[in-house]
């Protein structure tokens, strides 16, 4: 998607002025967060994480949610495109699709908060993806006979704990 090299641009950028970091600072900053090991995983399996300072990080797993939502949208869409028959269920994988894309949107900004060290507003944008999930979820609720899906269900879970993940780090970053 187009938020990818704009992304990649931005990452590059921290790491230049970023303080060069290292596993003891990746494992200090997870610390924070409510998914330690989720976060060490995520952080470690991004070879940039090593030269970062804690506002990389955030970036970083911005960018690890931006793919997660994106993906999730896309999924979404592929689901649509093979539900042939049920208008109803259509309906409401297009409001999902819709809603993780938004979620996407919102991580975009969330990057654009920290590099201007707003870190008040990335907060409340990485909250804002973090909620777009739960409007998906609501969608199926609202339609007796629509069982939500279980893959859906596990992305849910995901975008929901790497965006708390997130939070912890811009807590961080705050005080």
């Amino acid at each position: 998607m187009g938020t990818t090299p704009f992304l990649s641009f931005l990452l590059v950028s921290l790491s230049i002025v970023s303080v060069t970091g290292d596993a003891g600072l990746i494992q200090k900053t997870c610390k924070t967060t409510k998914y330690y090991d989720l976060c060490m995983s995520a952080l470690k399996s991004e070879p940039t994480s090593l030269k970062s300072d804690p506002k990389g990080l955030a970036v970083i797993m911005v960018g690890i949610g931006m793919r997660n939502a994106t993906a999730t949208s896309t999924f979404l869409s592929s689901q649509l495109l093979s539900t042939t028959n049920d208008a109803l269920m259509k309906k409401v994988l297009k409001e999902c699709a819709d809603k993780y894309s938004y979620a996407t949107d919102s991580l975009q900004t969330a990057v654009q908060d920290l590099a201007m060290d707003s870190f008040d507003y990335a907060y409340l944008d990485v909250m804002a993806a973090m909620d777009y999930p739960n409007a998906c979820h609501n969608a199926f609720k609202r339609y007796q006979g629509l069982a939500y899906p279980p893959e859906l269900a596990r992305r849910e879970d995901a975008l929901k704990r790497i965006c708390d993940d997130v939070l912890g780090i811009v807590n961080l970053l705050v005080w």
